[in-house]
């Protein structure tokens, strides 16, 4: 197996896991934080129904789906991996900013804060855990999916896997299996410092 190869997928596979995690971050969050103000309880549901269905439906045929609209290539295994693993950061962000103390809010509308405010100063650093615990869930979902991005022209180290199993190397599929699931731990662990670190301090 040429080093050179391996390095390249293991490049691909970190950029899939990336790319899709901030992606969803960048989609989630903001969602989460406007269903959960007034006027929105409907589109709550809506969007959480919906996406738990695409979250049961097998990641294979997911990718599957989005590669007969929009062709082979590594945004089509991005889209396919965010969409997958929206919701855990949908669902947390929304139980992370419904938990919060209504009094710590009222509090802040006494001090004189805007809605903004509150939302930057009480509501998210107060839910920033669970969030994060939901971004966590998200990552190791989509650095585990990138396991399948080669079978749309992704690449990565499923490629490693796949030629294994073809040629019946247990050594090739052992190397991208232990590969992927390090990346998944590497990523879990940096997350839990993030986590660790933007917890509000006495909480």
């Amino acid at each position: 197996m040429a080093p050179e190869k391996l390095q390249r997928q293991l490049v691909e596979t970190i950029t899939l896991g990336l790319a899709s995690s901030l992606l969803v971050i960048a989609i989630a969050i903001p969602l989460g934080v406007l269903v959960t103000r007034k006027g929105f309880p409907r589109l709550k549901n809506f969007l959480v129904d919906t996406l738990g269905l695409a979250q049961a439906l097998p990641a294979y045929g997911l990718i599957v789906i989005f590669f007969s609209f929009m062709g082979a290539g590594i945004t089509t295994v991005i889209l396919a991996l965010a969409t997958f693993s929206l919701l855990p950061v949908l669902r947390n962000t929304i139980v992370g900013l419904e938990q919060v103390d209504k009094s710590v809010i009222d509090a802040g509308r006494g001090m004189g804060y805007t809605t903004r405010q509150i939302l930057m100063k009480i509501e998210l650093p107060l839910s920033v855990e669970v969030i994060i615990a939901g971004i966590r869930t998200a990552i190791v979902i989509n650095v585990g999916m990138s396991a399948l991005a080669f079978l749309v022209g992704g690449g990565g180290l499923g490629e490693t896997i796949n030629s294994g199993l073809k040629l019946d190397r247990a050594p090739a599929i052992l190397i991208g299996a232990v590969l992927v699931a390090i990346l998944a731990l590497l990523f879990d662990f940096v997350s839990a410092l993030a986590q660790k670190h933007l917890k509000p301090k006495g909480l």
